[in-house]
């Protein structure tokens, strides 16, 4: 029998077999989610859909439970800069070179209303439990691994940055 050519599955994960310890797996909630961005002294909200969501470097971060059964963490964050769509290939020649060069976050462009939405994404799926050591560790991956993407667009479009700050501060 081949490594890829297993035809059944192993009857039970590794895992569940285990003695619960405080290590032990349990299913992703909301509510892990938000202990765990509290434990780190992030600020969140809660918006209507029950999705928790917040600002870090004035960038817009959710961290969304997808899936069939909400099994799979996602932390998504969304670039809080406006760039044309004419700079379309040299945004994505960037995020190709960012996928290529590293493991996560996966970064992705969008055109949205004549202007580029630049995404970076960490999804993990848990769908045999998790920790609340491994939603902490994939919490601080996903924002802080997002923002050195969003680093390396703010060093390449200046005025973009320059632009945001003023519309923030006529903002607020």
């Amino acid at each position: 029998m081949g490594l890829f050519s297993r035809s059944e599955p192993d009857p039970q994960p590794a895992s569940a077999s285990a003695t619960p310890t405080s290590g032990s797996l349990a299913p992703l909630t909301r509510d892990r989610i938000a202990r765990a961005l509290e434990a780190r002294g992030y600020t969140y909200g809660i918006d209507a859909d029950g999705d928790i969501g917040g600002r870090w470097d004035d960038h817009v971060f959710y961290f969304l439970r997808i899936g069939p059964q909400r099994e799979v963490l996602q932390v998504r964050g969304r670039w809080n800069r406006s760039v044309p769509a004419t700079e379309l290939a040299a945004v994505l020649e960037l995020a190709n070179a960012w996928n290529t060069d590293t493991i996560f976050p996966k970064v992705y462009v969008r055109v949205e209303a004549g202007e580029l939405g630049v995404y970076g994404e960490l999804a993990v799926d848990y769908e045999h439990g998790v920790s609340d050591e491994q939603i902490d560790l994939h919490l601080g991956c996903g924002v802080s691994l997002t923002l050195s993407f969003f680093e390396r667009l703010d060093e390449r479009y200046p005025d973009a940055v320059e632009a945001a700050r003023v519309r923030s501060a006529e903002q607020g």
